[in-house]
């Protein structure tokens, strides 16, 4: 662990707000947003989170967890980018953020193109992560231009306190979305989120009441409601 502290990772922000979408909205909450992603969906709103952009800064896992431990939020989210990129680093990183004290819950933002197996041994192995530490899979679709690069493996290591998250851009997404929970077995909590610019959400609210689907939730970002919808570290 103490070899582990040291490793540096290039970062975007780290900030205090409220958790702005998922099964914790509204609750007080420390992000830490990692630089880098492997992926390039054509609505994503963090476009500053990977290159042709560079890092805002570097900083050491001690460092990270120092910060996170000052602002003493019992919620963090690691997000990116794509957090779980950087291989060992990502995961020296989760087990630290885990292991502070005041930390209860920490929900990992990650996009299905990335395997999660060692986080999940993490979490099978570690006391604390496995007490602590949930995944909120941004499951892509045709319409993010990146559906072709999921990994359908990551589906059923998912557990009952994770998060399935599909951002829906259109009704054909709707259709791809249905067609994966119908043909996987998934324990975690479904989630629709409505790409603000292409799917009004009271239209999204029409196709999932149409569809009878009792086990998904509706996903709204109320960052993008208290805030402008281009702010940043809030």
């Amino acid at each position: 662990m103490t070899a582990a502290r040291d490793w540096r990772l290039p970062m975007v922000e780290i900030f205090q707000t409220v958790e702005g979408e998922g099964t914790k909205a509204g609750y007080p909450t420390t992000f830490v947003r990692v630089f880098n992603c492997n992926l390039r969906c054509t609505w994503c709103d963090t476009t500053y989170s990977y290159a042709p952009h560079q890092p805002a800064f570097y900083a050491t896992i001690g460092d990270i967890a120092e910060q996170v431990e000052q602002y003493g939020n019992r919620y963090v989210c690691l997000t990116g980018g794509e957090p779980l990129m950087h291989g060992d680093k990502s995961l020296a990183l989760v087990e630290r953020l885990a292991h502070i004290p005041c930390v209860t819950d920490l929900h990992i933002e990650t996009n299905g193109a990335v395997p999660i197996d060692p986080f999940v041994r993490l979490r099978e192995t570690d006391e604390e992560a496995a007490r602590k530490v949930r995944f909120v899979m941004d499951w892509k679709l045709p319409g993010s231009g990146e559906a072709e690069r999921m990994i359908s493996g990551n589906l059923a290591l998912l557990e009952a306190q994770d998060e399935l998250k599909f951002v829906i851009a259109d009704e054909g997404d709707f259709t791809a979305a249905c067609a994966v929970l119908d043909g996987h077995q998934i324990a975690a909590q479904p989630l629709f989120s409505p790409v603000w610019e292409t799917m009004p959400p009271a239209r999204l609210v029409e196709l999932l009441l149409a569809s009878g689907r009792k086990e998904v939730k509706l996903n709204l970002q109320i960052h993008k409601v208290i805030w402008h919808p281009e702010a940043r570290g809030v």
